[in-house]
């Protein structure tokens, strides 16, 4: 599977768009002296990029707590643990990314949390991590499976989001490298879960 190929290009095109900044467009649009630093990226930042920030951190959150219990069962089925392995790969550089722009803004992401937490966004409840924690072998890589490819969606759907209301270009980026690497993903745990 190619899960942990899309993980270190996630994570390289993140690293890489962190660096560009906004230069990041063609040769001919550049313009000498221009550098914008930072900081002024860091000004530029609206309700819906703090939003993004502060739910994708939940969300990245509970993934890698999923992954955390699929890792410590025995039987799983390998391209799960593969996948398993890959999402906290991905996700945990994410997080500290995310939490930096939201230190950088000094933006509180605890408000935007609590009112973003009643919409979903493919976030397991208490009973669906409480079935995964209980499930063993193949059952438990099925599920994991169905449960993340929910909670992947949510994420797509939410980083679509923030592409069309964001005005942060680094985070916008981000979102847009999040629902290209999820989509892959999803198409991927679809197909491996068609196999059990």
């Amino acid at each position: 599977m190619k899960f942990r190929t899309a993980a270190t290009a996630a994570i390289a095109l993140s690293a890489a768009l962190v660096l560009a900044g906004c230069s990041a467009g063609s040769e001919d649009d550049s313009m000498p002296g221009m550098d914008h630093g930072a900081s002024e990226q860091a000004a530029d930042a609206n309700d819906a990029d703090v939003m993004f920030a502060s739910m994708m951190i939940v969300h990245h959150e509970q993934a890698i707590e999923m992954s955390d219990i699929i890792l410590a069962k025995d039987g799983v089925h390998p391209e799960v643990v593969e996948l398993a392995e890959a999402i906290k790969a991905a996700q945990g550089p994410e997080i500290d990314q995310l939490q930096g722009w939201l230190d950088d803004w000094g933006a509180d992401p605890e408000e935007h949390r609590m009112d973003g937490m009643d919409h979903g966004d493919g976030m397991m409840t208490d009973d669906d991590l409480a079935a995964l924690e209980s499930a063993d072998g193949a059952e438990a890589s099925r599920l994991f499976l169905e449960q993340m490819i929910v909670h992947h969606q949510g994420a797509v759907e939410m980083a679509q989001t923030q592409v069309d209301d964001g005005s942060n270009p680094d985070a916008v980026e981000l979102a847009q490298t999040i629902i290209d690497a999820q989509t892959t993903e999803i198409q991927e745990m679809q197909d491996l879960l068609a196999t059990l």
